[in-house]
């Protein structure tokens, strides 16, 4: 093994000290009856709730429908995986310190193996608490439903919206194999040089550094790679059946629904533009945790914008769900078009005394707005 790999080995088992302190999967649970929302968080060791009492609060519902009660201590895996990881931490050091390329295989081919392992033993689980059901006992039973919650992404679950993802724990690992992967790229393609300039009489040798370049190139490729997979994305709305995370509003407008996605993968449907500026304001205390804005296109009823392209006007001639009259459109143009089909007493010239119809066409192209802009005007509720 060359250096590089070596280093990166040894970095590889390090990484995966994190996950002794850290959460290794999160699941979710978000509802109308509980705009808080609620949630699990796997450790190596345990099964917790996100709040103190999120796990008792999760069993008393699940007893409703007839799912098993959540007890950590029943769960054998979580005795198990501590000494997994020691060994696998303990191993790549080893392979690291020793330097042979067969040990870094087999090291690499063992996490692999149990990677594989215990993502399908975490959906078996899933999928056995979601479908061995109860329904003798059960209050609530729906023929042929199951609530099993997807191993990783977002799944509707009767009047609740579960999100899987993995925890800070989990990427650690994610990380822990890249790095293995690179490694063991490197030490393979500076073995497969080696061999063609054997072949070729000593001559057309690396120059230095190259090795180290494609690493990098490599690394961020695969990194770029996992970020990609992992990258949190707007949901498609169910008209009618979706409420609105601050005014519980059933969402059946196209036309000025938004959502915000969160770091997380969470994602918070808004019926009105003005209903979701009224809950960044009120109730996210670091906007560094959204991920990203969408808002609807008036203009393309059902089609979403991101928030910070979009343009925003305001009339009271727009009949937006709680009554503040924001739309969105996807461009300056757009928007000004909107305005000009306004009623003639909802225009600006209409407003001023005196205002001519050149005044009110110069001040129509100045009400529109950029996302910033419109959460500095619009009204709190």
């Amino acid at each position: 093994m060359s250096r590089l790999s070596r280093i990166l080995t040894a970095a590889a088992g390090l990484i995966l000290i994190v996950m002794y302190f850290s959460t290794l999967w999160r699941i979710d649970l978000e509802a109308p009856q509980y705009p808080e929302g609620l949630g699990l968080r796997i450790t190596l060791t345990d099964v917790q709730g996100a709040d103190e009492f999120d796990l008792q609060k999760i069993n008393n519902l699940n007893h409703y429908i007839g799912m098993k009660e959540i007890v950590p201590e029943a769960i054998p895996e979580l005795r198990i995986m501590p000494w997994i990881i020691a060994f696998l931490i303990g191993s790549a050091l080893l392979a690291a310190a020793v330097g042979r390329r067969r040990m870094h295989t087999i090291w690499l081919a063992l996490f692999l193996i149990i990677s594989v392992i215990g993502l399908v033993d975490f959906w078996l689980w899933e999928y056995d608490y979601g479908h061995d059901l109860n329904t003798e006992k059960a209050a609530i039973v729906v023929p042929g439903m199951a609530y099993q919650p997807p191993l990783i992404g977002s799944k509707q679950l009767l009047n609740f919206k579960a999100h899987s993802w993995p925890g800070l724990g989990g990427y650690a690992a994610f990380l822990s194999m890249g790095l293995g992967m690179l490694a063991w790229g490197v030490d393979w393609r500076r073995g497969r040089r080696a061999g063609k300039s054997e072949r070729a009489g000593g001559e057309g040798l690396p120059a230095p550094g190259n090795g180290s370049m494609a690493a990098a190139l490599l690394l961020a490729g695969l990194s770029g790679a996992l970020l990609a997979g992992c990258t949190p994305e707007p949901e498609p709305f169910h008209f009618g059946e979706d409420a609105g995370a601050y005014c519980r509003m059933t969402i059946d407008d196209e036309r000025f629904a938004s959502q915000v996605v969160m770091n997380t993968g969470r994602v918070y449907k808004f019926d009105a533009i003005e209903c979701m500026a009224s809950w960044l304001e009120t109730e996210v205390a670091d906007e560094t945790d959204i991920h990203s804005v969408w808002v609807a296109n008036m203009a393309e009823p059902g089609a979403l914008l991101p928030a910070l392209s979009a343009r925003f006007v305001q009339s009271d001639a727009i009949r937006s769900p709680m009554g503040g009259g924001w739309a969105a459109f996807d461009s300056e143009e757009a928007a000004h078009d909107a305005l000009r089909l306004l009623p003639a007493r909802y225009s600006a010239a209409a407003t001023e005394p005196g205002g001519s119809s050149e005044q009110g066409q110069a001040r129509t192209r100045q009400e529109t707005y950029s996302w910033l802009e419109m959460r500095r005007h619009v009204h709190i509720h």
